[in-house]
């Protein structure tokens, strides 16, 4: 696609985090009252009235969402991005469609919330899986044969946001229990009072979480050229992949937790809290490790371009080692969230973020990209070793000390060491040989890392 193209699908990825401003809290919401209902904590019937508010909120909240990215398209394509090849146009176009992939992927958040709390994940993978391959496989065949027009990929990219909300939607309403024939589902904003305090607290640090991950983006966006942004978009987005690899384990884990708080079974939790996180730290840790390690080998072997090799390497690492950070740090505000309360989460989220975006800001305008990955690495290894064991100490007394060591370290220690005795190896410089060198690096510390946390030594 070139520089500035990709650059355009970097700029892309920021739009659909920063729409998150608009959730207000309401997918994590409906997630938790589906896995609630599921537990048996609430009636039918309420289930039913708050469903049917949310929907209506959401389609509400999509439309004019939609509709400003929409009427902004325009200003941003001329005031904002700094391209030279392609044209205002174009630009403006391609920046109207993401709007409207914007606002129904948003939307699908919403049935998504349902299947993920009625936990099924079995089907939920699945379509996963096909709107994957569509958005990230399917369309590799049209851009290299047909056409590597910006316009051609953000086309396709609706298409698939269109196939997703649809399936999304005829699942979630087959999961909702039926309405009793004698009751009348009205929509209205009373539902949903029980419930606000909860969602305001989410829409809060969800925030917080859009300004902490997408203000590096944004200030980069107006500062380089959109050439030098695709470098960045590169980088980050191969670094995002820590979060990917994690992201099935705690889909899975919140709803699960916050039904087994329902029911009362308080051991249990925390038993299935220490195993998902030493499960997420054995399938973090290699990818950080590789990525971090070897961001020279992994951008050459991925690209073979050597200028985005010496302008993304740097970048790569910073922003590895701080995504590695941010999956294991997030984990108290899993057990924040079974338990319905995020007061400490919503205060420490607050002075996280002022202090990170004004030296993201600042390190971004002086030091550019790599000033940025410096900021957020820096930021996330304060919040883990500050913030994480405060949390623990209030909700779950003793456990920190035993998380951390037993859970994380004990697992992450021994794969460290071989990665870095293999950064001193010879590495192949052709592309093949050298992807086949990383894999099996990958798969010996992954080996390593299932081998530790076999061994149960002090985890009681």
């Amino acid at each position: 696609m070139g520089a500035e193209a990709y650059g355009l699908v970097g700029f892309f990825a920021m739009l659909q985090v920063a729409f998150n401003l608009l959730d207000m809290g309401l997918t994590h919401t409906m997630s938790r009252e589906s896995a609630r209902f599921h537990g048996g904590a609430t009636h039918a019937l309420e289930y039913l009235r708050l469903a049917r508010a949310l929907e209506v909120l959401f389609g509400f909240i999509a439309l004019l969402g939609g509709t400003l990215l929409f009427a902004l398209a325009e200003p941003i394509a001329e005031q904002w991005l700094k391209a030279k090849s392609l044209s205002a146009n174009e630009i403006t176009a391609s920046l109207q469609i993401m709007a409207l992939i914007a606002a129904m992927r948003w939307m699908s958040g919403y049935y998504r919330g349902i299947v993920t709390g009625a936990e099924r994940l079995i089907w939920l993978s699945g379509m996963n899986i096909i709107v994957t391959t569509g958005r990230f496989v399917l369309v590799l065949p049209l851009i290299m044969f047909v056409s590597n027009e910006p316009l051609v990929y953000f086309y396709f990219q609706l298409l698939v946001a269109i196939f997703e909300l649809g399936g999304m939607a005829i699942q979630g309403h087959r999961l909702l229990p039926e309405k009793p024939k004698d009751q009348r589902i009205k929509v209205e904003l009373e539902p949903i009072k029980p419930v606000l305090k909860f969602a305001l607290s989410i829409a809060f640090t969800s925030s917080i979480w859009v300004l902490v991950t997408q203000t590096d983006k944004l200030v980069l966006s107006k500062i380089l050229p959109l050439e030098d942004y695709g470098y960045f978009t590169v980088a980050v987005l191969l670094a995002s992949g820590i979060m990917v690899a994690s992201g099935p384990i705690t889909n899975a884990l919140m709803p699960r937790m916050a039904r087994l708080q329902a029911e009362g079974r308080k051991e249990q939790l925390i038993e299935l809290y220490r195993n998902a996180s030493q499960t997420v730290t054995m399938v973090v840790a290699p990818v950080t490790l590789i990525l971090a390690l070897f961001s020279s080998q992994v951008l050459w072997m991925w690209s073979g371009d050597l200028e985005l090799v010496n302008k993304s390497s740097s970048t790569l690492s910073l922003y590895s080692i701080g995504y590695g950070f941010l999956a294991l740090g997030a984990f108290p505000y899993y057990l924040q969230y079974a338990k319905g309360d995020l007061k400490l989460h919503v205060m420490g989220n607050a002075v996280f973020v002022v202090v990170l975006v004004p030296s993201v800001i600042w390190a971004s305008q002086r030091y550019g990209m790599v000033g940025a990955g410096w900021a957020w690495l820096v930021s996330n290894v304060v919040y883990f070793f500050s913030w994480v064991p405060l949390v623990h100490h209030r909700l779950a007394p003793h456990l920190h000390l035993k998380w951390l060591f037993f859970d994380i370290v004990k697992i992450i220690s021994p794969a460290i060491l071989v990665a870095l005795f293999a950064k001193n190896l010879n590495w192949s410089q052709d592309r093949a040989l050298l992807a086949i060198e990383l894999i099996l690096l990958g798969v010996a510390l992954l080996m390593i890392c299932v081998s530790i946390k076999k061994l149960k030594v002090g985890y009681k």
